[in-house]
């Protein structure tokens, strides 16, 4: 497979005062941006909105800090999680479901869906304390913390090992887990009969591999030469050896990616170049503007997100 080695810069620094005028910006720009985007159709919009309310509540309440309740209320998602939210949201909403695990997701996703299923308990499984414990602490806020359940490791370590979930996310995650076809096979393991298992990952028409400078979440070792292992990229192949050949095919499947080669990546560099500098409230207009769905990954003429949704048999 073809690796590709990223160099993380240091981020710009960027002082209180400065901190605070952004935030006044993105507040003015971010519902001009998201009008615009909503015109040139792009999906996500309406989870967007749901994130707004979210954040208002945060700010109603005193239940978060102030760059908490600005960033739920201007700008809760960025790049493709425009696409991933809207569709993960879109499929989950038709399955009646009450026992629900997710792996290692973005919170506002599986804690939206908590929150829009009064009956259901979900388990929360994350190997990074630090994101865990802000995970926590927005569930408190959300006055959901009572029906969550939250496990601060690794798949593997989760003890129960009968099917016993009716629903299970995981976004956006298994591309980084070297051992991505073990951990679908527990996934599936833990999926009871008629149950769905949801995921996304980013695809390419060739596969690729990342590995990175900076060791973010310090899950995995880094190698002799100072890099991590960072993620990969799925085309076909890899999605039959990895995934289909434990679940079979998917019952339903969307991709969506960039139209020319190399504006994710310059994306990708941009933040972490910038760090709090990056315009994040232009993000929905831009992925409508440079992004698009397309049938299958060998369409892809870069990078891209696919969604895939599983049912498995009784």
């Amino acid at each position: 497979m073809r690796k590709q080695y990223i160099e993380v810069p240091l981020p710009m620094p960027c002082g209180r005062l400065r901190k605070y005028m952004l935030r006044v910006v993105g507040g003015l720009m971010s519902p001009i941006y998201l009008a615009l985007a909503s015109i040139l159709g792009v999906p996500g919009v309406k989870f967007h909105l749901r994130c707004v309310a979210i954040g208002a509540r945060l700010l109603l309440t005193g239940r978060a800090s102030m760059g908490s309740w600005t960033r739920y209320l201007f700008f809760p998602m960025d790049s493709t999680r425009y696409f991933e939210f809207d569709e993960v949201w879109n499929r989950v909403k038709k399955i009646p479901f009450t026992s629900y695990l997710d792996v290692s997701s973005p919170r506002l996703l599986p804690l939206l869906v908590m929150r829009s299923k009064p009956k259901a308990t979900v388990m929360l499984v994350n190997p990074d304390v630090a994101d865990l414990k802000e995970t926590m602490s927005l569930a408190r806020a959300l006055d959901l913390e009572s029906r969550c359940t939250f496990f601060n490791g690794v798949l593997d370590a989760v003890e129960d090992t009968t099917p016993s979930f009716d629903l299970i996310t995981c976004i956006s995650v298994l591309e980084h887990i070297p051992e991505d076809k073990a951990a679908i096979e527990r996934m599936w393991s833990l999926l009871r009969p008629g149950g769905k298992l949801i995921l996304t990952l980013p695809c390419m028409s060739h596969p690729l591999e990342q590995r990175i400078s900076h060791n973010q979440y310090g899950v995995l070792a880094s190698g002799d030469d100072g890099y991590t292992f960072w993620q990969r990229y799925y085309d076909q192949v890899r999605l039959q050896t990895s995934i289909y050949s434990v679940t079979g095919v998917p019952c339903y499947a969307a991709v969506y990616g960039e139209k020319v080669n190399g504006l994710f990546f310059r994306n990708t560099s941009m933040k972490r170049l910038l760090g709090f500098l990056y315009p994040f409230w232009r993000e929905p207009y831009m992925m409508a503007t440079e992004y698009q769905y397309y049938s299958n990954t060998d369409e892809l003429p870069g990078e891209g997100v696919i969604m895939l949704e599983f049912l498995k048999g009784q």
